[in-house]
C-alpha cells in the first residue's frame, strides 16, 4: 500500500514537471533521484490512471464547423475561415488575406474576368498572390483609383499586382471614386474608354473587394472625398462601404445623393457574380459585415474564428 502510495506520488510529480513545466526526462530523473527509464514508467502509469487528460485542439477542424455554420446563417455558397492566433486586426488581416490569395489561387482559370477594389486588405490579399499559369483572364478595378490626398491607397499596386499573377495587363478607372457633384460624374462616365471599363467591370464572373468602416479613421474618409456634414450623414445613418457605396444596417444604400455621385460597379451587381468575395474580419467590422451578408451582396465570404463567432451571435 506504502508502494503505491510513493508511485502515485512521484508519478503525479513527474506528470506535472514534464507536461506543466516542460522538464526533460533527464531532468526529472535527476530532481526525483530515479532513472531515467523509471521516469518514463512514471509518465505512462500517470496517464494509464487517469492522472493526466490530453486533449488536442485542432483549429482547423473547428474552422471547418463554424464555417458551415456562417454559410448556413446567411445562405452563403462558400465560407473560409482563417486561424488568427490573437483577435488584432492587423494579425486578422494578415492571416485572411493569405487565406483569399490561397482560395483564388485554386479558383481563377483561364478567361476568367477578376474585377479587384482597393484599400489596405486588397493590396495585402495581392501581396499573397501567387503565380498562376492562365490564360485569357482580365484583370479590372471595380472602382475609381484617384484620391485627392497624399495617403496612398494601393490602387495602383493592386492592381498591377493581381494582373502580374494572373499574367495579364490590369484596367484602370483613372478617377476619383466619389465627384463632387453628379452633372460631372455622369460626364465622365459618357466616355467611351471610361463606359467600357465600367462595363467590363460589370462582366466580371469574379469580384474580390472588402469593406470599409465610417470610424473617423476610416480610409475613405483620410481622402477628402466628404464634407464633415457628408459625413455626419453616414456615420448616423449608415455601417460600412463596398466599393465606396455606403449601406446601412439592412445592407441598403444609405445616401442616394452620394451614392449617385460613385464611380463604379453598384451594389446590385455584385449579387449577379459567380464569385462574389468578399474579404474582411476584425472586431471593428462586424456590424458592417454583418449588413453586407443581410443585404446579400457576397456568396463568398473569407474572414477569422473571432469575426465567424461574433456573426453567430445576434
Amino acid at each position: 500500500m506504502v508502494m503505491d502510495l510513493e508511485k502515485q506520488r512521484l508519478s503525479i510529480e513527474a506528470a506535472r514537471l514534464y507536461y506543466m513545466s516542460d522538464y526533460s526526462q533527464m531532468d526529472i530523473a535527476t530532481k526525483l533521484g530515479v532513472s531515467r527509464p523509471t521516469v518514463s514508467r512514471l509518465l505512462q502509469f500517470a496517464k494509464d490512471q487517469g492522472y493526466v487528460r490530453i486533449s488536442i485542439v485542432d483549429p482547423l477542424e473547428d474552422l471547418d464547423a463554424l464555417g458551415d455554420q456562417v454559410k448556413q446563417r446567411y445562405n452563403l455558397d462558400t465560407v473560409i475561415v482563417g486561424y488568427s492566433p490573437v483577435n488584432e486586426y492587423a494579425e486578422i488581416q494578415k492571416h485572411i488575406s493569405q487565406k483569399a490569395a490561397d482560395y483564388l489561387h485554386e479558383t481563377v482559370q483561364d478567361t476568367d474576368i477578376i474585377g479587384v477594389t482597393w484599400g489596405r486588405t486588397m493590396h495585402h490579399v495581392a501581396l499573397c498572390l501567387q503565380q498562376k499559369d492562365v490564360r485569357g483572364v482580365e484583370v479590372v478595378q471595380l472602382k475609381g483609383g484617384i484620391s485627392h490626398s497624399h495617403v496612398n491607397t494601393y490602387a495602383a499596386e493592386t492592381a498591377n499586382l493581381f494582373a502580374s499573377a494572373y499574367r495579364t495587363i490590369a484596367r484602370y478607372l483613372p478617377l476619383p471614386v466619389i465627384f463632387d457633384s453628379i452633372e460631372v460624374k455622369q460626364m465622365v462616365e459618357e466616355d467611351r474608354h471610361i463606359r467600357r471599363i465600367i462595363q467590363l467591370g460589370k462582366q466580371a464572373n469574379i469580384a474580390v473587394y472588402t469593406i470599409g468602416t465610417l470610424n473617423d479613421d476610416a480610409l475613405l474618409f483620410q481622402l477628402g472625398y466628404f464634407t464633415e456634414d457628408e459625413k455626419k450623414i453616414l456615420q448616423s445613418t449608415g455601417v460600412g462601404d463596398i466599393c465606396s457605396r455606403f449601406f446601412d444596417q439592412q445592407g441598403q444604400i444609405c445616401s442616394e445623393e452620394i451614392n449617385s455621385r460613385t464611380v463604379g460597379i453598384d451594389l446590385a451587381d455584385l449579387r449577379d457574380k459567380e464569385k462574389s468575395i468578399l474579404v474582411a474580419g476584425g472586431q471593428q467590422k462586424v456590424e458592417a459585415i454583418r449588413a453586407a451578408l443581410i443585404g446579400e451582396y457576397a456568396n463568398i465570404l473569407v474572414t477569422d474564428q473571432f469575426t465567424a463567432q461574433a456573426l453567430l451571435q445576434e
